[in-house]
């Protein structure tokens, strides 16, 4: 059987914690800063752990 690919638009959104959980980048964190609070700008800083319902989906498409 042929190997398996890694999909790379997910791997360039997705990171894969020390204990194996998945982290994405929070949403509206790219541009038009002008409006938006210094509070709210920090809060999209953090990265945001994977919803357990996705995580075995992302996994297969990681190769995991």
């Amino acid at each position: 059987m042929p190997k398996n690919k890694t999909h790379k638009g997910t791997s360039k959104r997705v990171r894969v914690t020390g204990t194996g959980k998945l982290m994405r980048e929070q949403a509206n964190n790219q541009h038009k800063f002008e409006h938006k609070s210094g509070q709210h700008k920090r809060r999209l800083e953090a990265d945001q752990v994977i919803a357990p319902a996705d995580t075995r989906r992302l996994k297969k498409l990681l190769g995991l």
